[in-house]
């Protein structure tokens, strides 16, 4: 039997040090997978909002990570503190996607709840469903552990409900300074089938290395496959059809589709 992407090249522009489970996937189905991250996570400019949350701990009803990068530096700084993952236990914890909880609970963190849908839209429906309905926001405390820049809908949403809403940046995200404009340039116009962006921002940076806000021409001939709808809409902004979008928000998901596609074919 022939594996459905033998033959295929797929450039990924995840974060290096988060990757290697998307390039298993995509392997598995037969991929050669090219990465070229266009996204790099780095320690926030101050530790200080972090640290004056975490001192604060008992004042919060609700922690929310909405990623992966969002535990590991909150526990990071958690330990720098000399403070253990117990004094979380009088809080409760919504994580958006498996990955995320999967990660908390390795840590020895307990997961109250996971949204069936992996967006900032999925956890507010959710929390308000776990709560009883979204009157029951109004007065919760809430930290959203995050990055410098992110998407403002759930903070938002949880505020005109009722909720106060500390935004804690906890790491940030910038274009890795080694990348190659030149490199990529090649990559792309040689033996790439297709492309895959796993949040607003890969597409978002990859547009500022090529100084366009039309990605299109950059990608010409290139199938575009991207995680979920909010990054698809980023992609489609920048004057991208996105032609493969998985229903489950996650890597091993986007591989599945993107196999499923060329499989089709």
């Amino acid at each position: 039997m022939t594996l459905p992407l033998v033959g295929r090249t797929v450039v990924i522009t995840r974060a290096t040090n988060q990757s290697e489970n998307f390039v298993k996937a995509l392997e598995s189905y037969g991929a050669q997978v090219l990465s070229c991250p266009t996204i790099e996570i780095r320690e926030p400019e101050s530790y200080d909002r972090l640290d004056e949350a975490i001192d604060h701990l008992y004042g919060y009803d609700w922690l929310i990570f909405t990623s992966t990068n969002a535990v590991e530096f909150f526990l990071r700084r958690l330990a720098h503190q000399s403070r253990n993952v117990s004094d979380l236990d009088e809080l409760k914890v919504c994580a958006i996607g498996a990955a995320t909880a999967e990660r908390l609970r390795a840590a020895q963190v307990h997961v109250d709840l996971t949204p069936v849908q992996s967006k900032a839209e999925g956890v507010f429906a959710a929390l308000s469903e776990f709560l009883g309905g979204v009157d029951q926001l109004r007065n919760l405390n809430v930290m959203v552990p995050r990055a410098a820049v992110a998407r403002d809908h759930l903070p938002k949403a949880l505020e005109e409900a009722g909720a106060r809403v500390d935004i804690v940046t906890s790491y940030q995200t910038a274009v890795p300074a080694d990348l190659d404009r030149g490199r990529l340039s090649a990559m792309l116009a040689g033996s790439a089938d297709c492309i895959a962006f796993t949040s607003s921002s890969t597409v978002r940076n990859l547009a500022l290395l090529f100084d366009t806000h039309d990605l299109g021409a950059v990608l010409q001939g290139l199938t575009i496959a991207c995680i979920g709808d909010v990054t698809a809409a980023t992609a489609e902004e920048y004057g991208l059809g996105v032609d493969i979008q998985p229903t489950n928000f996650n890597v091993t998901e986007l591989a599945r589709a993107i196999a499923e596609y060329y499989e089709g074919k």
